[in-house]
């Protein structure tokens, strides 16, 4: 495996060691403060978080262009609000990534 890959196969790991699910009711108060970014469930959180980290305009503008990146989403708030739901959630400083929980078929 090459160098290039080795290091971004090490970074997305350490990214997934980071992601957890989290009650949505711990994250509300960073909501409030603009500090989150919900990714939708058709990206990989991984793969989006390490967008993120690189500082991959070009990419990120694509999925807010998409409507895959919102920092504004009070109906989806409201309703983990309302089912007290566990969300995904990886810290890519400055931003707190969430993520729906996918029910299982």
């Amino acid at each position: 495996m090459r160098e290039v890959e080795r290091l971004i196969q090490e970074e997305k790991a350490k990214i997934l060691g980071e992601t957890a699910k989290i009650s949505w009711q711990e994250l509300e108060r960073f909501y409030a403060q603009g500090k989150l970014i919900l990714v939708s469930d058709t990206l990989n959180l991984v793969d989006v978080g390490y967008s993120i980290s690189l500082d991959d305009a070009t990419k990120i503008i694509e999925w807010m262009e998409q409507g895959l990146l919102l920092k504004q989403f009070d109906n989806q708030a409201k309703q983990w609000h309302e089912q007290k739901a566990d969300v995904w959630s990886v810290v890519v400083h400055p931003w707190v990534l969430v993520q729906a929980v996918k029910d299982k078929d």
